[in-house]
């Protein structure tokens, strides 16, 4: 009996601490090349090191978090290139993505994406992690929707990556009014209409991306051009 319950106790503790600290992350309150002390967090967190060691270790699934060995946890950096590659990467597997998601997507799908935005309240800077939850929520279901599990696997695992760009471009309620074009072409099974509405919702979203990143690039981005 005691050692279910130091399990549940470390399970709690462990999403508790990765849904902490990869807000942190994404918010931009921890900088990449951070080191992550798993002592201090565990402190932090009035827990043993072991839930702190299985949180970042799931941060590391997302590519949040880098494991070095004999060195410790450090949040992820990432060059320039790197980030013009992830977002490329996006618009060629989610155009692939919305194409076959117009010509077969069902009226069950259709409200499972117009649910996602259900209760948004605000611009606030606190909700903007919700915005990136939420937009990788609906763009993950277009993917399922396309039939291609695999294709939506690693569509998911690319916004993971692209987390804390993403919430960079504060969109807000402008993002349901995009992603409600892209409903309703998909529910028209229009495919054209659904490729443009999603090519101009990723453009926006890399246009505003790059401009934050380059313009803070000097004191929080690892940056090469090569």
């Amino acid at each position: 009996m005691i050692t279910e319950r130091v399990e549940i106790f470390d399970s709690t503790s462990k999403e508790k601490i990765y849904r902490q600290v990869r807000r942190e992350i994404i918010m931009g309150r921890r900088k990449p090349g951070e080191r992550l002390d798993v002592e201090v967090l565990a402190l932090a967190f009035d827990t043993s090191v072991t839930p702190v060691r299985d949180a970042l270790q799931m941060l590391s699934h997302e590519s949040l978090v880098t494991i070095r060995p004999r060195s410790g946890y450090f949040v992820t950096r990432i060059t320039l290139k790197q980030l013009r590659d992830m977002l490329d990467l996006r618009k060629i597997l989610e155009i692939s993505a919305v194409e076959r998601a117009a010509a077969r997507i069902t009226e069950e799908q259709i409200a499972g994406l117009r649910g996602v935005h259900a209760g948004y309240t605000g611009d606030d800077d606190e909700s903007y992690d919700r915005y990136t939850d939420e937009n990788r929520r609906f763009h993950s279901l277009v993917a399922l929707a396309s039939g291609n599990q695999e294709l939506a696997d690693m569509i998911g695992h690319l916004h993971d990556r692209l987390a804390r760009f993403m919430v960079l471009r504060h969109a807000g309620k402008s993002q349901e009014a995009s992603h409600a074009r892209i409903v309703d072409a998909l529910e028209a099974h229009d495919i054209e209409t659904a490729r443009q509405a999603l090519l101009e919702d990723i453009d926006t979203s890399r246009d505003a991306i790059l401009d934050s990143v380059l313009g803070e690039v000097s004191s929080s981005w690892h940056v090469d051009n090569l």
